[in-house]
């Protein structure tokens, strides 16, 4: 693996823009399919946002959206069926619903599916290598809380749990002392009569699906994994212990918790492919519009621009 500096060099290093285009695609696509080959001719995946690089874009060109469907489904097009496929997924997360629509139609195709984090899978991104049969991690990666985000006006969001936990502060000091009604009035006003409905909808909504899914494929097999299934959806879910919807479940917590998870330090050849895709994608991410990317090991791309290079 070349470090991210020195495939830098080599991309700036080329003489004009139509040789640097060269130079990348023949690096990504060679990369991909080393990935490919170390995995035993798996089929190869990579699902990578700009968030990192480009906060300023709107949230469906950066987030896991319901186009993205539309990328899935022309880059796999060509794929054996029969074999496994090998994801590897940069992403901040985004809408539940989107995540759900992926996994199932992923699961649909691929016996076996593998999630290599080589840095963030956050929020639905971690829904989504839940869904895996097993995820991969470095010492860098991470995985995220799965608590839904609500908004609540001015552009804001927070999280389902918290305004699930603010009416039950609400209810419980009010019950103790009715004096306080009137201070908690305005705050419960201002969240309306449905939020916290809604709320809770979206808590079990999430939390339910994953364990579904854990149950499904990643602890098939074992005779209890329905409940360890649903304490790991928890745990992840549980927005009152983890305080921060970007706080960091590195592979050790993750594993503690039951999910199977195997150290990408473990295969050296693999991680080293598996960074080299990374920082590739990293340098499109920067010196392009790209602010979304699926690419497959057979060459198949679907990107999503935003802005103009920088």
């Amino acid at each position: 693996m070349a470090a991210w500096n020195d495939l830098l060099s080599e991309f700036n290093g080329q003489p004009d823009d139509a040789a640097r285009t060269a130079w990348f695609k023949a690096e990504f696509a060679s990369s991909l399919q080393r990935i490919s080959t170390i995995r035993d001719d798996s089929n190869v995946l990579i699902y990578s946002s700009a968030f990192l690089h480009k906060p300023q874009a709107p949230a469906h060109k950066l987030q896991i959206s319901p186009e993205d469907l539309n990328g899935f489904m022309s880059v796999v097009y060509g794929m054996s069926w029969s074999k496994p496929l090998t994801l590897l997924l940069h992403t901040p997360g985004g809408i539940t619903n989107a995540a759900e629509t992926i996994v199932r139609y992923l699961r649909a195709k691929f016996p076996h599916i593998e999630v290599v984090v080589p840095a963030y899978a956050m929020s639905a991104g971690t829904m989504i290598s839940l869904a895996s049969d097993r995820i991969i991690m470095g010492h860098q990666s991470q995985l995220g809380p799965i608590d839904p985000q609500m908004p609540v006006g001015g552009g804001r969001f927070v999280s389902a749990r918290a305004v699930v936990d603010q009416f039950a502060k609400a209810k419980e000091e009010i019950t103790d002392d009715l004096t306080l009604a009137h201070i908690w009035a305005p705050i419960l006003q201002s969240l309306g009569p449905s939020l916290l409905q809604e709320a809770q909808n979206a808590l079990d909504y999430g939390e339910r699906m994953v364990a579904e899914w854990l149950a499904e494929w990643m602890l098939k097999g074992d005779p209890h994994r329905v409940s360890k299934a649903a304490s790991i959806a928890e745990h992840f879910n549980d927005a009152t212990q983890h305080k921060s919807h970007g706080r960091r479940i590195d592979r050790a917590e993750a594993a503690s918790k039951g999910v199977v998870v195997e150290a990408l330090e473990d295969d050296q050849d693999l991680q080293d492919a598996v960074l080299t895709v990374y920082h590739l994608a990293t340098i499109l991410m920067e010196h392009s519009p790209a602010a979304k990317l699926m690419w497959t090991h057979h060459d198949r791309q679907w990107i999503m621009n935003w802005g103009a290079a920088p």
